[in-house]
């Protein structure tokens, strides 16, 4: 089980360590693994055959035939994330092997059983989570290094990547050494190309999308280790300690949203040892909008707040009335929620109740992360009344960087969710299946997507401080 946090409100001052928060990897978790015991080999079979399962239609019958494992031979922390990660994979599949017009309903008990008891040994829902997709589904090339850089498990295969960049695209071929690498994916299949199968374009996107998001929350870092900083800094008191840590958030909100760039367009040198933009050799969509849209969405579709699945679904000899759960989110990412505690953003009642519900999808230490910035003291009222114009300058500065950020975030849904959906209706003829339409215009947590985006960058906005007098 994952380790709690003990006498929070005694401690001195604010740690990440307290929360099981790493100061390398922020809250991605530290060297997750690949493999589970021997006990469990029906479990990874079946998710390591996901993508042929799915496109053969097979999975539903691979899964029929499991066998009905419990979790006691899951020993340590790592080993039942992994195992909420392969589960949960596996259910995605399941619930949505057909399609919206199709979903599974009832998810069987070979299933059900140990994904419920892995859920409840994490604090977490039985579904496939941020805290799965992204946090552990990564780890490092080279762990003896210092800075060794990211390797995304269950994504790509040997592909070597210098920076967030994904060089799949028909005729491309990146054979460097890196920093960065994708090995393989639940939901991905290893393709060179983009041809006429779905199931290989949207692996190639797949994989995009959750690397890009890695290298989302390891841009955060620096940000993360900046609050916390800066709270401390607030509580001592000591302005240039906290003015320091202001500077340092608002670089690291702007180095998340290049890295939320990288879905969209992507230079690359193929340099061994250097990163430049003046040798950049190619520009390409990281993620394809119409493959993002058509394949790979549903799969992130959750059965709360969603057309498809008024119902919910029922986990066999679990419950016998149906559960409802949110697909996963960015929603469930703790940074923003962070951010947002510390920076005194408030958002509107209903934004506010959907971000306070992500937070039980998230990892418990996680969430008292976010309580504990919660009650700190104000940084708002700190800087008024500090009279300290530097320090409000800079505060101000956060503030906008973290808009910006939530304005660039609203203009990628628009092109991935908005934008491509009347592209699809208007196919006439395509490679791809028929994309979903109960979701058309909420995300897959459930939300009215581009009103709760442009909810959360207007009360943004309202945040800035003015001097009084």
């Amino acid at each position: 089980m994952e380790p709690q946090s003990q006498n929070l409100k005694t401690a001195p001052s604010l740690t990440l360590g307290r929360f099981h928060i790493s100061e390398d990897y922020g809250f991605l978790l530290p060297n997750p693994l690949k493999e589970l015991p021997d006990h469990y080999r029906p479990w990874m079979e079946i998710a390591n055959r996901l993508p042929h399962l799915i496109g053969s239609h097979q999975l539903r019958a691979q899964v029929n035939e499991m066998p009905l494992l419990n979790c006691q031979f899951l020993t340590g922390y790592r080993e039942q994330r992994l195992a909420h990660l392969v589960l949960s994979f596996i259910t995605m599949g399941y619930v949505w092997q057909d399609g919206e017009a199709q979903p599974k309903e009832v998810l069987p008990r070979t299933l059900a059983l140990p994904l419920v008891e892995v859920s409840r040994n994490l604090g977490l829902p039985p579904i496939l989570l941020h805290s799965d997709v992204v946090l552990a589904n990564w780890a490092t090339r080279n762990p003896g290094r210092k800075n060794p850089g990211f390797v995304s498990y269950f994504v790509i295969r040997d592909v070597h990547i210098y920076y967030p960049i994904y060089g799949a695209k028909e005729g491309v071929n990146l054979n460097t050494s890196s920093k960065i690498t994708v090995p393989r994916s639940f939901l991905s299949t290893h393709s060179e190309n983009i041809g006429a199968d779905p199931w290989k374009s949207g692996g190639e996107s797949l994989r995009g999308f959750i690397l890009v998001t890695v290298l989302v929350e390891k841009a955060a870092v620096p940000g993360i280790k900046a609050l916390v900083q800066a709270v401390n800094a607030v509580l001592l008191p000591s302005p240039d300690s906290l003015l320091q840590a202001l500077q340092q958030l608002r670089l690291s909100i702007q180095d998340i949203t290049r890295s939320l760039g990288q879905m969209h367009v992507v230079f690359w040198n193929l340099s061994l040892d250097s990163w430049t933009s003046t040798k950049a050799v190619l520009s390409t969509d990281y993620v394809d909008p119409d493959i993002f849209y058509a394949v790979i969405r549903i799969f992130f579709s959750g059965w709360k707040d969603n057309p498809a699945m008024p119902a919910g679904l029922l986990y066999e000899g679990v419950s016998k009335e149906p559960l409802h759960y949110s697909g996963a989110s960015a929603a469930q990412s703790t940074v923003l929620h962070a951010f947002d505690e510390f920076l005194g953003v408030r958002h509107s009642k209903e934004s506010t109740d959907f971000l306070h519900r992500m937070r039980d999808y998230m990892p418990p230490s996680h969430r008292a992360f976010i309580e504990e910035i919660h009650s700190a003291p104000s940084l708002r009222d700190h800087i008024l009344s500090s009279g300290n114009s530097q320090l409000l300058t800079a505060y101000n500065q956060c503030v906008e960087a973290l808009a910006a950020l939530r304005s660039y975030h609203l203009a990628m849904v628009t092109k991935y969710l908005i934008t491509a959906a009347p592209k699809a209706k208007g196919r006439k003829t395509s490679h791809l299946p028929e994309p979903p339409q109960a979701l058309e215009e909420r995300g897959t947590g459930g939300t009215a997507v581009v009103r709760f985006l442009k909810s959360v960058r207007d009360k943004t906005i309202e945040a800035i401080l003015h001097q009084s007098g």
